[in-house]
């Protein structure tokens, strides 16, 4: 009886929007990893900075696309900076973004212990800013951003202002789902409205 051929194993490309990393797979067909989640580790990219990015990979015209779906800060990278007397703030909240619904959850590190009123206000200065930058961009323009600390520096400019601190961070963002065009374009004439609505009450 014949024995079945077996097919051979190469290594495929995986294109991944927002970073330059070369991905490779290795395996028998490139349909194998179709819905596949890869993770991604940017440290060597971000000069020593410890971020991981998690992509799920999609097969569009025969080639891999990993789409990213969250971007998290290594645990150990938070334990080399974390310093006896001092706190740490952080939060975890749901927003809405031009194209998804994300988690975010950022991390505050204060130089010395705080009170807790200061660590509230820490949070939900933090929460407002953040809330107020990510809803106008789409989810790949906010994890570029987080990658090139764009987003942490503006967050870090506010909260200094009620408290120095020494670590600002996006601890993780996440994306729970994406909007369709159809959700996109409902949500945008919804925005529209409520802009004509406050510019009517205040002639």
């Amino acid at each position: 009886m014949a024995t079945q051929k077996t097919q051979k194993k190469k290594f495929f490309e995986v294109r991944v929007p927002l970073t330059a990393s070369k991905v490779f797979l290795y395996g028998s067909t490139i349909e194998q990893f179709n819905n596949n989640v890869i993770k991604i580790d940017l440290t060597k990219n971000l000069k020593g900075k410890s971020l991981e990015l998690r992509a799920k990979i999609s097969l569009e015209n025969n080639e891999l696309v990993g789409e990213p779906i969250s971007l998290e800060l290594i645990p150990s990278y938070i334990r080399r900076m974390m310093r006896k007397g001092s706190d740490y703030v952080e939060d975890s909240f749901i927003l809405t973004c031009k194209d998804a619904t994300l988690r975010v959850k950022p991390f505050m590190l204060t130089r010395k212990k705080v009170s807790r009123a200061v660590r509230n206000e820490l949070r939900n200065t933090a929460r407002k800013t953040l809330e107020s930058f990510m809803t106008i961009r789409n989810a790949n323009e906010i994890m570029s951003e987080i990658m090139t600390n764009k987003i942490q520096k503006e967050l870090f400019i506010k909260l200094k202002k009620i408290y120095p601190l020494s670590l600002c961070e996006i601890r993780i963002v996440e994306i729970i789902s994406r909007q369709t065009a159809a959700e996109m374009e409902v949500q945008s004439e919804e925005r529209k409205a409520r802009k004509k609505k406050v510019a009517e009450a205040s002639e």
